[in-house]
């Protein structure tokens, strides 16, 4: 279920709220792979699946930066407003990695639209805390605070 919103203005009256848990994702091997390819950070711990059985979280875990991409992903199933011209990634503030996510674990992510202001020229500025879950596990394998900018 999702929080539905006509334009990006009806966030500033929001305040700070609970918008919703994602669907399960599950990252494969293969994305993990190819994030590496496209980024350069062939890291063993995510590519070499027979030396990361021996290593230190007992086979490849996946990238810190392609968990926390997966924040729009999840905004978008928990949140979806009508009408805006666009949308732009702005920044990420507190950033953590607390746990490793395994490659073919499933993850899922919790999103609280914790403040909304409004810029020059009607811009509204989003701020939400995506906290992700990793299924089975107590600890996230990321929590960050995801800020948009919709024009």
């Amino acid at each position: 279920m999702s929080t539905k919103l006509a334009t990006p203005q009806e966030l500033l009256s929001l305040g700070r709220v609970e918008l919703g848990t994602s669907s399960w994702v599950q990252i494969t091997q293969e994305q993990v792979n190819e994030f590496a390819d496209a980024t350069g950070d062939r890291q063993w711990i995510h590519t070499d699946t027979e030396r990361a059985k021996a290593g230190p979280f007992g086979g490849t875990i996946v990238h810190g930066y392609l968990t926390l991409a997966l924040a729009p992903a999840f905004l978008d199933e928990v949140l979806e407003i009508a009408s805006y011209d666009a949308v732009l990634n702005y920044g990420v503030n507190k950033v953590r990695f607390p746990a490793p996510l395994h490659v073919g674990a499933r993850v899922r992510g919790h999103v609280t639209l914790l403040s909304a202001k409004l810029r020059d020229k009607g811009t509204v500025e989003a701020t939400y805390g995506i906290k992700y879950e990793i299924e089975g596990k107590d600890r996230p394998p990321c929590a960050a605070e995801s800020v948009y900018l919709y024009q």
